[in-house]
């Protein structure tokens, strides 16, 4: 299985703004810019995450993107569910004529429920507490 770029840039949003002091601001152009990512995508993503309550986006000459709540609280799992299309085969009965009998659609499903189990196991802060590296990487004070 492959997560989207989508889904990947999410996540890597998200850690973005995991790694900043609490409650502090930033903006789609500087997570564009530490990502080298099109801002049009990273406009789509952040949107979606607002949209699903990991961000909160402020508009305006003081506005800017923050995490929504602690980074203690955000699994990963969460994250990939909101984001990912996860439907990993078409058993639509038109497109499969072995759909009535086949059991790959339940092996597939319990297994991405599994994948995301394990993710829930994970949060935002797991990712980013005591993380030096990342932080030098990120360029976060």
């Amino acid at each position: 299985m492959q997560l989207t770029s989508f889904t990947d840039y999410g996540l890597r949003a998200l850690i973005y703004m995991a790694s900043l002091p609490p409650d502090k601001m930033t903006s789609i152009s500087q997570v564009t810019e530490v990502y080298g990512v099109s801002r049009n995508h990273m406009v789509k993503i952040i949107n979606q995450l607002s949209r699903v309550g990991f961000v909160t986006a402020i508009r305006g000459k003081n506005g800017g993107i923050r995490l929504s709540k602690p980074g203690e609280t955000i699994r990963l799992g969460d994250v990939v569910r909101a984001l990912e299309p996860l439907s990993l085969v078409n058993c639509h009965s038109d497109f499969c004529h072995i759909s009535p009998a086949c059991r790959l659609n339940q092996v597939l499903h319990q297994g991405v429920q599994n994948f995301l189990e394990e993710l829930n196991n994970h949060t935002l802060a797991d990712m980013v507490e005591g993380n030096s590296l990342l932080y030098k990487l990120l360029l976060v004070e």
